[in-house]
């Protein structure tokens, strides 16, 4: 029973371990990742069902140039980028 009893608790903190790293904060765009400046929420581009904020006009085509390079930039930075929203019904 005791053995029962310390399996169930070694199953229960490693389970709360686990949830402490799933639960992590997204971390929102807020820096342009072409010029690293404060996002404007109106300049952005959905590319690949995420939406990418800019800080000035500009920056979009720079982006379109390598999308790659600053999607790789932004997941290193930990950005949690927002989803496309869905268009609207008819």
């Amino acid at each position: 029973m005791k053995k029962f009893k310390v399996l169930i608790l070694a199953l229960t903190l490693a389970a709360f371990a686990a949830g402490s790293l799933w639960a992590a904060d997204a971390k929102p765009q807020t820096a342009c990742p072409v010029l690293a400046g404060n996002i404007d929420k109106q300049l952005y581009l959905d590319y690949q069902g995420k939406r990418i904020y800019f800080c000035c006009a500009g920056c979009d085509q720079e982006f379109k140039k390598d999308p790659a390079k600053y999607m790789k930039k932004l997941q290193e930075q930990g950005i949690t980028l927002e989803p496309c929203p869905a268009p609207a019904q008819k």
